[in-house]
């Protein structure tokens, strides 16, 4: 089965790739951790992100692209994936098509999680991220000398620098204008299914395995 998780930031995207990733075992596949792992590995493609990445400046398409595809070309991915954080441009999602027909991978879902750019803020601005773990939740969880569920560090949750309310709306507008397209760009090339990401997380994975079956 394979699967691109699709929405704004913030809507829970990561959240429910890793749920599904385990429900369903097949890999969830993180743009971001893809593109630290092939510079960790020094792969040719690895080598020339670094380069540009050192520089500041953004990895181009093609070169994300290609990491895309070494990944999802690995046995690992042969019986299915969860992508997640790619495409995020119409671009990347026409490299990404060419992928699929390369490694055979035609038939797919499009999961678009939605919510209010209202409702995203107020969950981000009030999120907070365990420095040890990566664990997240929010604020009104983490009371003085909490030690965190998942890794038992103390006084660990801390707010991200980029939670900051400013910075979530130059990010929803980024979406708007330059993601968002990209759904109409599937609507004919993958089976859609539209969740209501504004759910709780455990009634989000309910309604999204219900239609994925």
């Amino acid at each position: 089965m394979q699967i691109i998780i699709f929405g704004s930031p913030g809507v829970g995207k990561g959240t429910q790739a890793k749920i599904l990733a385990a429900k369903l075992n097949i890999p969830h596949i993180s743009t971001g951790d893809i593109l630290r792992e092939a510079i960790k590995n020094q792969t040719e493609l690895g080598k020339k992100a670094k380069e540009i990445v050192d520089r500041g400046e953004l990895v181009p398409d093609d070169i994300m692209g290609g990491i895309v595809k070494e990944t999802l070309s690995n046995p690992r991915c042969s019986s299915g994936f969860i992508l997640d954080g790619y495409p995020r441009t119409i671009n990347q999602a026409k490299i990404l098509e060419e992928i699929f027909k390369t490694i055979k991978k035609e038939k797919h879902f499009l999961i678009k999680l939605d919510a209010d750019d209202e409702i995203i803020i107020d969950r981000l601005t009030n999120r907070l991220v365990c420095s040890k773990c990566g664990n997240i939740l929010n604020k009104s969880e983490v009371k003085e000398n909490f030690s965190c569920p998942v890794c038992n560090s103390s006084n660990s949750y801390a707010k991200r620098a980029d939670d900051d309310e400013s910075v979530i709306r130059r990010r929803l507008k980024v979406y708007h204008e330059t993601t968002a397209p990209v759904f109409d760009f599937y609507k004919d090339k993958a089976e859609i299914i539209e969740i209501d990401g504004s759910l709780n997380i455990e009634m989000v994975t309910d309604e999204i395995l219900k239609q994925l079956k």
